[in-house]
């Protein structure tokens, strides 16, 4: 790691810690040279590998932008959303692999988004699998209602 301040190329770590909820680590580092100290944030990087093949880094914001036009007009608050997005990064990341295919992160948001509003779900997974005909939306609400009632029932 380069110094900031005299960019000599090597530093010494005084002290580590975990930060963002252990999702970063913050490094107290020295300067052999200048004497200086600073503070850098390690993070690991997630990238989803689009269908065209292109590569980006995961983003929170876009998740909640997403499913934010499936809840246009439902009553969700930005925590919800916030929170759901956490999920699906969480549920991403536990895959253990620092590339994840657009596909998966898309199913990783099926599931909070159910569990946060129903009418948001069937929105999002309307475009996510390409719905064609009211067919789709009966099937879905179909599979909706047999779960609801197996958990009702304790199966």
């Amino acid at each position: 790691m380069h110094c900031p301040y005299c960019r000599h190329p090597d530093s010494r770590v005084v002290d580590s810690r975990l930060a963002d909820e252990g999702a970063a680590i913050r490094r107290r580092r020295s300067c052999p040279e200048c004497g200086r100290r600073f503070t850098t944030v390690e993070t690991a990087i997630l990238s989803v590998v689009k269908r065209s093949g292109v590569t980006e880094p995961f983003s929170r914001e876009k998740v909640i932008r997403g499913v934010r036009r499936a809840c246009q007009g439902r009553e969700v608050d930005d925590d919800a959303l916030n929170l759901l997005a956490q999920q699906v990064e969480d549920a991403v990341r536990a895959k253990g692999s620092p590339e994840v295919p657009s596909h998966e992160v898309g199913l990783a948001i099926l599931g909070p988004l159910r569990e946060l509003d129903e009418v948001a779900y069937l929105r999002f997974a309307s475009v996510y699998r390409s719905f064609t005909s009211a067919a789709d939306f009966e099937r879905e609400i179909l599979d909706m209602r047999q779960a609801r009632a197996a958990v009702g029932t304790g199966d």
